[in-house]
């Protein structure tokens, strides 16, 4: 699982925003604008002091992320270390528009082996594209869990590569060969000429149906796919201050692709169940304490249930109802930083629906007294 890059479940990485020097209502023009600038400055062909090759992947990945609608939106809801547990290097940089930049600057004939060395260390990024379906599970836990962090087993259903032919898809003892018709490519070209001109299209190859190989004997166990179906017991790490929604990204923990690739990924949905004493309001914990009038109003001590276990709690005389009493550092664990919130106690006064008839005389009695002194 990746959860940040600083060994404490949270990100290291600097604000995108930041990096770039946008603010966060900027436009995609601004974007675009500021990272070709920096992009000018620290490009390694043209700037050949030690740190320009990370600062450009720096400025490149934050470009990726903000000049996409939908991975600004998360990235803007969820901040690095839950934007980290979603996409992988591949996925921020896949369909980002790099292009018309480095085309303005000069750079369009190497852009490929740019960020095939620059970012995946050599590999095409095609290669990241036969990747297996990513999954996704609910998981329920307790308050006390989401406080303390914990370690959850998981039982998960998933296709695998198949044990017996190794993900081949052929028979043991037995062979894949390369398509004749395809070359291994999986497509081909039609080639259509008319007197308006020639057109080439670029369709799935019919003798192989796009694998790019041909299986003569398939494997018995998995019938020619490569693939079969497992149950699995999955260990899944929660972190101290998760919350109500939250996803945790097991990396490859997902269903294997046909035909070989990278495994998908595995996503966790947290729910959270309802605590019998303790509301959650981000990170602090909300507690209703119902005590009586005459200890609102003459002042008490009482005893009050935290996650640490029992506080004192003091209530100063003339307590109104709806008060808000605070304990500090008695919330939960903050996901995104250090410390703790606040425990936030209400005061709710409880007045009794049955009286005795010396109760009711007492009150009667103090009811004169305030009336008295009113007037």
């Amino acid at each position: 699982m990746r959860y940040g890059s600083d060994g404490n479940g949270m990100s290291s990485k600097r604000d995108y925003y930041e990096v770039l020097g946008v603010s966060r209502t900027g436009s995609k023009d601004e974007i675009k604008d500021a990272y070709r600038k920096l992009a000018m400055q620290y490009h390694p062909d043209r700037n050949k002091s030690p740190d320009a090759e990370e600062k450009f992947k720096e400025i490149s990945e934050a470009y990726a992320v903000l000049s996409d609608d939908d991975k600004r939106a998360q990235y803007d809801q969820l901040g690095h270390a839950g934007f980290d547990q979603r996409y992988t290097r591949e996925d921020i940089f896949r369909g980002a528009d790099f292009e018309s930049v480095f085309r303005d600057l000069g750079f369009g004939s190497n852009l490929g082996d740019l960020f095939r060395n620059f970012f995946f260390g050599g590999r095409d990024l095609q290669e990241s594209v036969n990747t297996g379906r990513d999954l996704v599970y609910d998981l329920e836990i307790t308050l006390d869990d989401a406080a303390r962090g914990a370690q959850k087993e998981m039982r998960i259903s998933r296709t695998e590569k198949c044990d017996l032919c190794g993900g081949t898809g052929a028979a043991p003892n037995t062979s894949v060969r390369t398509c004749p018709r395809c070359g291994g490519q999986g497509r081909v070209q039609n080639v259509n000429r008319s007197a308006f001109g020639t057109f080439v299209q670029v369709v799935q190859c019919p003798a192989c149906r796009g694998r790019g190989r041909i299986i003569d004997t398939p494997c018995p166990r998995c019938r020619g796919t490569g693939l079969t179906e497992r149950d699995r017991t999955i260990t899944v790490k929660v972190p101290p201050g998760i919350d109500e929604g939250f996803q945790l990204r097991l990396e490859g923990e997902g269903e294997a692709p046909a035909g070989g690739g990278v495994p998908g990924d595995l996503y966790v949905s947290i729910h959270v169940a309802p605590h019998p004493y303790f509301k959650r309001r981000g990170d602090d914990l909300l507690y209703i304490l119902a005590i009586g009038f005459p200890q609102a109003a003459l002042g008490t001590e009482v005893s009050v249930p935290t996650l640490d276990g029992k506080a004192n709690l003091k209530i100063r005389s003339g307590t109104q109802p709806g008060e808000i009493i605070k304990l500090k550092g008695k919330g939960m664990p903050r996901l995104r930083g250090y410390g703790r919130g606040d425990m936030l106690i209400r005061v709710d006064v409880a007045v009794p629906e049955r009286l005795t008839r010396q109760q009711k005389t007492l009150l009667e009695e103090l009811a004169k007294e305030f009336d008295q002194k009113t007037r």
